[in-house]
């Protein structure tokens, strides 16, 4: 029997990467959700008799969710490989040497994924399975039961 560390791992492919993101996407969502209501119990502690929810403008609202959506991804890939999304779908994103990402490139990958999503469609023509993101910052994702949710080591 070939030892886990020794197997060859596949490359993950579109339809499993897209529900991962819609996955990591929601996780997004929800963190969104727990901002607004810190700034609306904050601004109720302050003010409690002139509260009013908070109504940010657009730009602010762009602004946070993409601070919070590359906080999160980026945390997710540097520090274990991979994001709640990942996970559930056991999906791992690697460096070319087979390790964690790191923290910077981590952070670049996590830039990239929110500023041009679109790169994961490059996916489909890649024969090596990988996005843009993937190809400009040298990274793969690759499928790893191991210690993902439901595998048969977490029962």
């Amino acid at each position: 029997m070939i030892p886990p560390a020794a197997r060859p791992r596949s490359t993950a492919g579109i339809v499993s990467r897209t529900l991962a993101a819609v996955t990591d996407l929601g996780v997004v969502l929800v963190l969104l959700g727990v901002v607004l209501l810190v700034a609306a119990g904050a601004r109720f502690v302050v003010s409690p008799l002139s509260f009013h929810w908070p109504a940010p403008s657009w730009p602010l609202s762009v602004l946070v969710a993409g601070i919070v959506a590359v906080t999160y991804l980026a945390l997710g890939w540097a520090t274990v490989g991979r994001t709640v999304g990942d996970a559930v779908l056991g999906l791992r994103v690697l460096s070319r040497g087979g390790g964690h990402p790191g923290w910077v490139r981590s952070v670049l990958r996590a830039v990239l994924c929110v500023v041009f999503p679109l790169g994961l469609l490059w996916v489909l023509v890649s024969p090596w399975r990988r996005s843009l993101q993937d190809v400009v910052l040298r990274t793969t994702v690759t499928y790893d039961w191991d210690d993902a949710i439901g595998s048969p080591r977490d029962r």
